[in-house]
């Protein structure tokens, strides 16, 4: 009898947890499923085969009972053991013998239905797992996991402006003649995904559909810059504000402020206004804050009496 390497059919690891186990086996069942691939014998052995290793590592008594058959079926190989010299007799199912000895196979009424007489289980299967108790219901369910594979999901990039991101806004999408409006909440961040259950590829075999996920990107813009739920802005300022101290405008994402300037503020200073940044993604009533930095600008192209007047500071200053 054939030994079957049920890790290897589903591509796994043999210290495999069972979401590794079970990942691998929705994407090689969605892969081989009939309904993928009609007529294809090929494809349909392999499903078969799939569903197979699934119904073994998925169950803790099968796969911890496999496990030791493989143990020492590799052990017997490693010692020079030749094809066809293994004793399978003592990892026959016992369960269900007759007087003879002879091991009786059960039979099942569910994969066999969906691929015809004979095409469900292997008899490597059939002699190791055939007398577990139950074996009739779990394999029905196996079944019917196969047969009905969820379909994926789908992401589209959705790309909205800063100004977008902070007062939120929509989008509407046509799918299949549907329209479909999508609300995209205050304070969505690029990477932001969001979900639409069930607009993405329809099952197999009765699955659900798989979902449709939004991914946002929040375009550059050409005055703030982003961190976080913070904002970035520069803001110009004449020398005389920034000598002698005053009020300036302070255009933000949500009106203007005023921004109290002191005397003798250096170019580059940073200014905190706080709760005049982005919304929070999950909490849109509280704000990050919008730091500006204030950028002094020289005065160019000065009258003569302009000049004389900046020569007399320096000279007050102290300028030889």
């Amino acid at each position: 009898m054939e030994y079957k390497d049920y890790y290897k059919i589903l591509g796994v690891d043999r210290n495999a947890d069972e979401r590794t186990i079970k990942k691998a086996y929705r994407r090689l069942a969605r892969k081989y499923h009939p309904d993928v691939n009609p007529g294809d014998k090929e494809a349909e052995e392999k499903f078969k085969e799939i569903n197979e290793a699934y119904e073994v590592l998925s169950d803790p008594e099968k796969r911890a009972k496999y496990d030791r058959l493989s143990e020492n079926y590799r052990r017997w190989q490693q010692m020079g053991g030749q094809p066809g010299g293994f004793d399978w007799a003592q990892w026959f199912a016992q369960a269900g013998q007759q007087p003879g000895g002879g091991a009786t196979y059960v039979e099942f009424g569910d994969l066999d239905d969906m691929f015809g007489a004979g095409g469900g289980f292997s008899d490597f299967f059939r002699a190791i797992f055939g007398g577990l108790g139950g074996m009739r219901d779990r394999t029905y369910r196996s079944r019917r996991r196969a047969d009905q594979i969820r379909g994926r999901d789908y992401e589209q990039q959705v790309d909205i402006t800063l100004e977008e991101a902070y007062h939120g806004t929509q989008r509407i999408l046509t799918k299949n003649g549907r329209r479909l409006t999508v609300k995209i909440p205050k304070g969505a961040k690029t990477g932001t995904r969001i979900r639409l259950s069930g607009e993405g590829e329809p099952g197999y075999g009765g699955g659900r559909p798989g979902d449709l996920y939004l991914v946002i990107n929040v375009q550059p813009h050409p005055i703030f810059e982003r961190r976080g739920d913070d904002l970035y802005r520069d803001l110009k300022i004449d020398l005389y504000t920034a000598v002698l101290g005053g009020e300036v405008d302070v255009p933000t994402l949500d009106g203007k402020v005023r921004l109290k300037i002191p005397p003798g503020t250096q170019s580059g200073r940073k200014f905190r206004l706080r709760g005049k940044g982005m919304p929070k993604l999950k909490q849109p009533d509280q704000h990050g804050d919008l730091y500006v930095r204030v950028l002094v600008q020289v005065p160019t192209d000065l009258t003569p009496q302009e000049r004389e007047l900046f020569e007399q500071l320096a000279r007050l200053r102290g300028r030889k």
